[in-house]
């Protein structure tokens, strides 16, 4: 019987995809383009009606038509996405900042995850979840061997529902936890202060709503404080709500000037967009800093303010995402985030880096090439460039960390570490105070030896493929004992490494132990003191002559690299 109810099932399947491939073959006009998608619409009709009738395994029709959009979209670009009922959630997070849940961002550890660090303010900090919890249970569900996303999306739920945590903390035994979801808004601006020289300093972090008027606020605070210049930390800002940054850019742009316009194939997305009131300051001396991290909305604010010649940029190239997306309702819940247009900010230039248009036979693609950049004025006649993100005024670039920095960082070691103090230290200095002292790192080394850390630096792999090379090739012979003693030279000597390498492993150290205390506001406070481009920023607002210069192109600015790199 069931076979039989099963047989009528698939039959009435096929009488269903069928009659779409009927209709779809009716929905043609005079064009080539229309014929096209008729075509190519029925066959696609036609195979999956054959592959769900006749391929050998059991195959969910879901995840088929799932598989094939997104073959479809990936041959696009990343950010045209298929987004599925199950996932509106995490989309509304993006977009909106809000979910709900206990407030705690989680990694995993073998075959559990663990609180990576809790927000501070939110459920999850306020009863006493610490980072380095294991998460045994969530209500009924045990959370052993599932994956990350599962895990989130049993923490997550509707506000005000109870939520029932079993955990595992270091030392004790288990611990059980029983309290509301809450709504989770993540601040667009963690942190805002006034650092020497009566120089404000803002982190804005997303582009979610409300990002132009949570800097609007710190701004206001910081002039209240007296400053006389700011900072606006853009590094690793992903971006987010186009309006927001033009917002954002009104704070020191008078009403009316075009911050930024869109172009697309549909006349439907040329859009321009003007600031729109009063703004707050259009001359105090300004710095923007930016890394490979800042994308989207934080380069049309970075761009905008240095065609404007408002503001010097410092750091590192930017990301260069000049694409605009737009959502799209489809049926069943579901939606299409589509990339429709382009977008230029004021001096007329793209910052689109990757040339998705034009892909390698591979599928691969590269950035645009040098012959398709084009040079543009900013409005005191600087040239600036298209084509490769917003390139900074004053550049200051990182290098590689280390592998045994890496690999200290890979391997949980650092965090476990910072579990292992933090437990057993009730409280610590403030931020700026707080410094790792050589009996902490004593500590540390003897903790990393016990845990026998298993790695090559660079150096020795590279040189271990020249051996291989050269074996090959018939040269080992000529230079083995040369080659050898490179070979012990450059094997990892762990003690010996993790004190060449200490001033960079030690930032890492410092973060993850003072967040254990002062969560993500100390994190970002431990950076002040010793943070490369933000104290090349502190120094060039001190210099009023250096900024003029640079706005007017009087100066040309040379790149300086940092003594310590950041993961």
């Amino acid at each position: 019987m069931k076979k039989l109810w099963s047989g009528i099932v698939r039959q009435k399947t096929a009488w269903i995809i069928g009659g779409l491939g009927v209709a779809s073959l009716l929905w043609m006009s005079a064009s080539e383009h229309d014929f096209q998608i008729a075509k190519n619409l029925d066959i696609f009709v036609t195979l999956f009606q054959q592959v769900d009738l006749f391929y050998v395994d059991e195959k969910n029709p879901e995840d088929l038509i799932n598989a094939s959009i997104e073959g479809m979209l990936e041959s696009l670009d990343p950010y045209t996405n298929y987004i599925p009922e199950s996932d509106m959630d995490d989309f509304r997070f993006m977009t909106t900042g809000e979910y709900g849940g206990i407030g705690a961002l989680i990694r995993k550890a073998g075959d559990y995850t663990i609180i990576s660090e809790p927000y501070e303010g939110f459920p999850a900090q306020q009863v006493g979840l610490q980072a380095g919890d294991t998460l045994l249970w969530i209500d009924s569900t045990s959370t052993f061997q599932k994956s990350v996303s599962d895990v989130s999306e049993l923490l997550k739920g509707v506000p005000n529902t109870p939520v029932f945590l079993r955990i595992k903390r270091s030392g004790k035994d288990t611990l059980q936890f029983t309290f509301e979801r809450r709504k989770i808004t993540i601040p667009n601006v963690p942190y805002y202060t006034v650092l020497e020289n009566h120089v404000g300093y803002i982190r804005l972090t997303n582009f979610t709503r409300d990002a132009g008027k949570e800097v609007r606020d710190a701004f206001t605070a910081l002039k209240v404080q007296g400053i006389q210049s700011v900072i606006l930390d853009l590094r690793g800002n992903p971006g987010g709500l186009l309006d927001e940054s033009v917002d954002i850019v009104n704070i020191w742009m008078n009403k009316g000037e075009k911050v930024v316009y869109t172009h697309g194939k549909a006349k439907q997305w040329d859009q321009e967009y003007f600031t729109q009131r009063k703004p707050l300051d259009t001359s105090i001396p300004m710095a923007v800093l930016v890394d490979r991290g800042s994308a989207s909305a934080s380069e049309i604010v970075a761009g905008s303010l240095q065609d404007f010649d408002r503001a010097i940029i410092i750091g590192e190239r930017t990301f260069g995402k000049g694409l605009v997306q737009t959502t799209r309702k489809l049926s069943y819940n579901t939606q299409l985030k589509i990339t429709t247009a382009k977008y230029y900010i004021p001096s007329g230039r793209c910052i689109q880096a990757l040339d998705y248009t034009h892909r390698n036979e591979d599928g691969s693609v590269g950035y645009i090439p040098d012959s398709l950049i084009s040079e543009f004025s900013t409005r005191n006649g600087r040239t600036v460039v298209d084509g490769g993100g917003v390139r900074p005024d004053i550049e200051v670039s990182a290098p590689q960390s280390a592998n045994i920095t890496y690999s200290l960082y890979a391997n949980n070691l650092i965090f476990d570490f910072a579990t292992q103090y933090a437990s057993q230290h009730p409280s610590i200095a403030k931020p700026l105070d707080f410094e790792i002292t050589d009996s902490i790192y004593s500590d540390f080394m003897h903790f990393v030896q016990r845990q026998k850390l298993d790695y090559n630096s660079q150096s020795s792999e590279k040189l271990d493929e020249l051996i291989k090379i050269s074996k090959r090739e018939g040269y080992y012979k000529l230079a083995e004992a040369q080659i050898e003693e490179l070979h012990s030279m450059f094997s990892s000597d762990t003690q010996q490494d993790l004190q060449h390498f200490r001033g960079e492993i030690e930032e890492l150290l410092k973060d993850e132990i003072v967040s254990r205390y002062y969560f993500q506001k100390g994190r970002m406070e431990t950076h002040l003191k010793t943070d490369p481009q933000l104290l090349r920023a502190v120094e060039v607002l001190g210099n009023k002559s250096e900024v003029d210069s640079i706005l007017h192109g009087l100066s040309k600015v040379g790149e300086i690299k940092l003594a310590q790199g950041r993961l």
